[in-house]
């Protein structure tokens, strides 16, 4: 009874957002959610890098010239090199974030093995900044240690959740095919059409990509979907103005 009084308490309105009991067992945790989502932003990142980047290089090339060959080969080895980037600099960042909460980890370990009742103490404590009063965070303290004390700790002190470190060949893989994917669209966009419409076309189609990517990553992110899309396209814009200029500036160079 007095545990039910002590759950009963943690969840009236107001009292601290310690403790949160799901309302159905079928819901999904928080933590993964939260994980999803953020997998889906870097993916929507890593397109919208693979469009901007790829439409850049092949519009600057097409400034230059119009023979479909230097455009095409331009255009592919941009995806090849982006995708390889991507994949690379995700790869390092994910690996040195992993050894970094692995080392904290241990060290947690290691405490807990060493004083288990200082560290007790300390969980008691975390939940005492976090709104419960000094008894009610004790209680709660008390019980995830006898369920799972390195969980607790590494979760509220270090917000890890052991079980679930990020893969960084699943973050490189991502990268990688996300970027392709983002830059398999201006390549198309500037080969396929008749010569005069090369350009045209490729922007349209770059400008159109921007806007699905912008307002996508702004409901992912719950921000304002108006202001992301225009960033996204005036972003966008510049930086094909900017590469379009110097290719047009360059052949009238070399010829």
């Amino acid at each position: 009874m007095a545990r039910l009084g002590l759950l009963a308490e943690c969840c009236e309105p107001g009292y601290g957002d310690a403790v949160a009991i799901p309302s159905h067992p079928a819901e999904p945790h928080v933590g993964s959610v939260a994980a999803k989502l953020n997998w889906l932003r870097a993916g929507v990142l890593g397109a919208n890098d693979g469009i901007v980047s790829t439409a850049g290089i092949v519009v600057g090339v097409a400034a230059a010239t119009v023979e479909r060959g230097p455009i095409l080969t331009a255009g592919i080895a941009g995806l090849a090199a982006g995708a390889v980037s991507m994949a690379l600099g995700e790869y390092v960042s994910v690996s040195t974030q992993r050894d970094t909460e692995k080392a904290l980890l241990s060290k947690e370990r290691r405490e807990l093995r060493e004083d288990p009742a200082a560290e007790l103490d300390e969980l008691a404590a975390l939940y005492e900044e976090k709104g419960l009063t000094p008894a009610t965070a004790r209680t709660v303290a008390e019980e995830l240690t006898d369920h799972d004390a390195f969980a607790a700790h590494a979760e509220i002190e270090l917000g890890i959740t052991p079980g679930e470190l990020t893969n960084p060949w699943q973050a490189a893989l991502s990268s990688a095919l996300s970027f392709t994917v983002g830059a398999v669209l201006p390549i198309l966009a500037i080969i396929l059409p008749p010569i005069a419409w090369r350009i045209p076309v490729t922007v349209v189609a770059v400008l159109a990509a921007l806007v699905l990517t912008g307002a996508v990553s702004a409901r992912l992110g719950g921000a304002p979907k108006q202001r992301a899309v225009m960033r996204n396209v005036i972003g966008g814009g510049l930086a094909l103005a900017i590469t379009y200029g110097i290719g047009h500036l360059v052949g009238a160079a070399i010829a």
